[in-house]
């Protein structure tokens, strides 16, 4: 019965970050880093962004192997199920909000800033079920374990921060501007590190609670 309830939550976790990123997406200010980079890519190759999200996380698997080698816990491929599961998640949570849109700058802005919220509390969620971190997550993971000076969500800025700089690489190699990737998507790969703790705090006591 935990079990069921750590998945269920774990899910529930996701979809939060699904709307972030749909909230992200329809603020016309930048998607949030998280998916910043594979929706540069669905709009270089013209390919949903659920699909463009499994292929990017897939390789943030590979590297946590490179990373980790006879350390990785083979356990880890399971994130290519909830990647899966995510990817359709991103795409139902677009549906869902299809043209919804706040006018004037401002509205632009509110709605980044629940984007973040909702991405710095689904992190939270999943994270703490300790059921298996989504690939970017792993991979920030892998990353800090060879940084053990510096704590996660530093490293995870820093990471967030260097997916957006693929991005904006790619953005204008092949479509000649920048696309997808704003004053908001910064803002996201700053703040959503420093918010993390914080949820982290409300949402560890609920989840051990529940799930242990």
């Amino acid at each position: 019965m935990k079990m069921l309830m750590r998945i269920l939550l774990y899910c529930v976790g996701l979809l939060f970050l699904a709307f972030g990123v749909a909230f992200s997406v329809n603020s016309n200010l930048g998607v949030s880093p998280v998916n910043s980079l594979p929706y540069v890519i669905s709009l270089i190759i013209h390919q949903d962004l659920g699909r463009c999200i499994v292929g990017v996380f897939v390789t943030y698997m590979v590297v946590q192997i490179i990373i980790k080698r006879k350390e990785y816990k083979w356990i880890n491929l399971t994130q290519l199920v909830f990647s899966t599961i995510f990817g359709y998640f991103a795409d139902f949570a677009k549906g869902v909000m299809h043209g919804f849109v706040i006018p004037t700058y401002f509205g632009q802005l509110l709605m980044m800033a629940i984007s973040i919220v909702l991405v710095a509390l689904g992190v939270a969620i999943y994270m703490d079920v300790k059921l298996v971190n989504m690939p970017m997550e792993g991979m920030t993971l892998a990353i800090s374990d060879c940084f053990p000076n510096i704590e996660f969500h530093k490293i995870k800025i820093i990471v967030d921060c260097s997916s957006v700089a693929i991005g904006v690489v790619l953005s204008f190699l092949f479509m000649h501007g920048l696309f997808g990737i704003r004053e908001g998507t910064i803002l996201s790969a700053i703040l959503v590190g420093k918010i993390l703790p914080v949820m982290k705090k409300r949402v560890s006591p609920i989840i051990q609670k529940l799930c242990f």
